[in-house]
């Protein structure tokens, strides 16, 4: 058990949920290597998730500008790609188990996400959700990490220490922004034996 600690604050993406784009343009059987190099560059990696995020923009709206952007046999899979990415959800491997081994053990667990609004449709559907204390949510508050507000928001909410806090992303530019509030944090490479051992010792 990680002395001090008593919660246990997770990313989503690539912690919880496996957000991976080739995943998504595979099931769209969109197969052409310049295609799927536009795609993460006009949808993924474009300012436009990020305002997404930051709960500016709606999916719907998004696609509409998108289709500005691309060409018009890539339209078709707009929805796909930005409204239905999340169906089916991908877990990562073991974290469900582990977040039900914390919940026992006597964990109080948080999720502090970037994520658009539609987080709250999916989020139900992750079998672990059951399990979290308190959720926030970028696109609620207008905030994103690593913005420290966003973390002094979650501390003050939930009534946290940040001393007795743990907080696992998959970006060390967040983990680094939650260390400066001396937050205890994990880097999250895709091992969730190596989380586990890190929190149970």
């Amino acid at each position: 058990m990680r002395k001090g600690v008593k919660n246990i604050i997770f990313d989503m993406g690539n912690v919880i949920i496996d957000f991976d784009p080739d995943v998504f343009m595979d099931r769209a059987q969109i197969e052409d290597k310049s295609d799927r190099e536009l795609i993460r560059k006009e949808i993924y990696n474009s300012p436009m998730w990020v305002e997404m995020d930051m709960g500016n923009l709606d999916e719907k709206g998004m696609c509409e500008l998108v289709k500005q952007r691309l060409p018009e046999h890539l339209h078709r899979h707009l929805e796909d790609l930005i409204c239905r990415w999340c169906d089916p959800l991908i877990m990562i491997k073991g974290i469900d188990d582990l977040v039900f081994d914390l919940k026992k053990a006597g964990y109080n667990l948080y999720l502090l996400s970037n994520a658009s609004v539609m987080q709250k449709q999916y989020w139900p559907n992750v079998k672990c959700s059951i399990c979290f204390d308190g959720v926030v949510v970028s696109a609620f508050e207008h905030l994103i990490k690593p913005d420290e507000r966003i973390y002094r928001l979650l501390l003050e909410r939930y009534e946290l220490k940040a001393n007795e806090c743990l907080f696992i992303d998959d970006r060390i530019v967040n983990t680094d922004a939650a260390a400066k509030l001396g937050i205890d944090t994990f880097h999250f490479e895709n091992d969730t034996e190596k989380l586990r051992e890190y929190i149970f010792g």
